[in-house]
């Protein structure tokens, strides 16, 4: 099982962000961190990189249900999305797998709120 799902967009980087983000909100999610990876490795460490945002998501009515069975979940919160620009100009979206995240957590009843919020994942990438 792949712990990730991608799809390639032949947009600019700025646009692949907010179809992101619009996809994430009309499946209930928010975006509760934003982390520019290329700003913060010049920053800190004056490295050259690639346009790469690491997007948080919560849909906070699934969250708070994952948070009621599992309490230590939050140190798998919130789900990341990456947006990448590749080398040929490209631009890669993935999202975390979280079926594949759940599987190091031995709790049975996280497995219907993973399966839910796969899917819907899933969707926001396949819509992009």
């Amino acid at each position: 099982m792949e712990y990730y799902f991608s799809k390639l967009l032949t947009t600019d980087f700025e646009e692949a962000i907010q179809r992101v983000v619009t996809a994430l909100t009309t499946e209930g999610f928010g975006i509760i961190s934003e982390i520019d990876i290329q700003a913060k490795l010049k920053e800190k460490l004056g490295i050259t990189f690639k346009k790469y945002h690491i997007l948080g998501a919560c849909n906070p009515a699934y969250a708070y249900k994952a948070l009621l069975v599992e309490d230590k979940i939050g140190t798998m919160l919130p789900c990341n999305i990456t947006v990448i620009e590749q080398d040929n100009g490209m631009i890669e979206v993935a999202a975390v797998n979280p079926v594949a995240s759940m599987m190091a957590i031995h709790n049975p009843a996280l497995e219907p709120l993973a399966t839910d919020i796969t899917e819907k994942l899933k969707k926001v990438i396949q819509t992009l």
